[in-house]
């Protein structure tokens, strides 16, 4: 595969840009990412990029593939609220259920320029069969990597939490359950498309013995951990009232802070707790259009990169976030930095690098993702920017961040195409589309 005369922004570690340059793929890996027309190959399939803008492919670090068929509900609400609301219709979920709404979500993430996705997955209605294989072989359906979150919760009403009882776990099940997960899925092969992560739900879902016993059991069997951590005051307020402390020195108490570990959300942090966290490299996952839809608040991102902690972007629930678009989470990352901090709090291509680097860092893939160079894998993007949306925009990656979102020409997943002429290949959309429809329906009265 041969991607000729684009404009490539390669994220190296010289951060090369290329105006008119090249990209070679051979199987999955990059073998040539250089300037000038590219030198000829015998039987390659040659792409024009001319008119186009080639990324790495977007990483998805925080989603909730499963509510793509629960989207609409509860619009107007706080995060409590929208729980409250969600958690009955939630509770009659299925494996065909999630495995029509993993690929509804996968196919319009794919659209987007993302190559892989992180979902944290934690509700397991009883008898609602193996949701945890549904949504995996959804996404290779789809063609995405995918780092599935085996998540969990043991934390009831009944027990001061705030999930219903119909959708939490046995804690000793849940961890036989996520080893059983590991065991069976986890890929650790280099090139890997599936690699599994120990994901307890929230500290107002989970008891502190699960999280304990869940961050030894990742440690033991060597893959990542990841929660939702300081999403909201109301959160705050709970584990000051429950535990008299923040949620980041609870988390840090339970032995959940390192390299390995990454918090969605992580908005309400203050100063000493942002510098302990990127001593730490403790990374977050910054889901702003999700985080503006439930009013929770916009996350400190320059300080806590600053800092040295990772940064990646997150779509989150496909309930508190309809569009399920990652380009735009980049775009609202950037908006948002400086609706807060001005101007100069956030720039266009760092936006891009939290979609790509910042991503490929915290899912513990940056030797492999992120950027395009020789010997990484042939994970790609290529926009076109000469239509009348972008054409006359000078610099190409403000016309992607900031701009209208552009046709995607091609996405390369592995070295295969997953998108051509902005039209997922791999899946009947409209087919889909009906099969989306009747699901949520379905869904919804039962609930009712």
């Amino acid at each position: 595969m041969v991607i000729d005369g684009a404009t490539v922004v390669t994220l190296d570690r010289d951060r090369r840009e290329l105006t008119t340059g090249h990209v070679v793929a051979e199987g999955n890996r990059i073998i040539a990412v250089d300037p000038g027309p590219a030198p000829a190959y015998e039987g390659a399939r040659v792409i024009d990029g001319h008119g186009c803008l080639v990324t790495p492919g977007f990483v998805n670090t925080h989603q909730h593939l499963y509510q793509w068929v629960t989207r609409g509900l509860a619009a107007d609400a706080t995060l409590f609220g929208w729980l409250n609301t969600l958690y009955p219709v939630w509770a009659g979920i299925d494996e065909e259920s999630v495995h029509v709404a993993a690929q509804g979500a996968l196919t319009q993430l794919a659209r987007t320029g993302c190559t892989t996705v992180a979902d944290h997955h934690y509700v397991f209605p009883r008898g609602a069969g193996d949701l945890l294989e549904a949504e995996i072989s959804a996404a290779a359906k789809v063609g995405l990597r995918f780092h599935p979150a085996r998540g969990s919760m043991d934390l009831s009403q009944k027990d001061g939490g705030l999930p219903p009882d119909s959708v939490v776990e046995d804690r000793d099940e849940i961890l036989l359950a996520t080893e059983a997960a590991i065991d069976r899925w986890h890929d650790p092969a280099p090139g890997s498309m599936l690699q599994i992560v120990v994901a307890p739900c929230s500290p107002f879902s989970v008891t502190g013995e699960l999280m304990r016993e869940a961050a030894e059991l990742a440690r033991r069997k060597g893959v990542r951990l990841h929660t939702h951590l300081a999403e909201t005051t109301d959160e705050a307020d709970w584990c000051d009232e429950r535990f008299g402390c923040t949620p980041s020195e609870y988390a840090a108490e339970l032995g959940w802070t390192g390299s390995d570990v990454w918090f969605a959300h992580g908005i309400h942090f203050d100063d000493a707790e942002v510098k302990r966290l990127g001593q730490s490299g403790t990374g977050v996952s910054h889901c702003p259009s999700s985080n503006a839809r439930l009013g929770a608040g916009i996350a400190r991102v320059a300080d806590l990169r600053a800092a040295g902690c990772p940064v990646g972007l997150g779509v989150d629930g496909a309930a508190s976030n309809e569009a399920g678009s990652l380009l735009e989470e980049a775009r609202h990352a950037l908006l948002f930095a400086r609706a807060r901090g001005g101007p100069q709090a956030l720039d266009v291509r760092t936006a891009l690098e939290l979609a790509t680097l910042d991503g490929a860092r915290i899912l513990g893939r940056s030797d492999e993702i992120g950027s395009l160079e020789v010997g990484k894998l042939a994970d790609l993007a290529v926009w076109r920017l000469d239509t009348l949306a972008h054409a006359g925009i000078a610099d190409p990656v403000a016309a992607l961040i900031l701009g209208t979102p552009p046709p995607l020409e091609l996405l390369l997943v592995n070295g295969r195409p997953v998108v051509e002429h902005d039209a997922v290949i791999t899946v009947d959309e409209s087919a889909l589309a009906r099969q989306v429809a009747k699901t949520q329906q379905t869904l919804v009265t039962r609930a009712t």
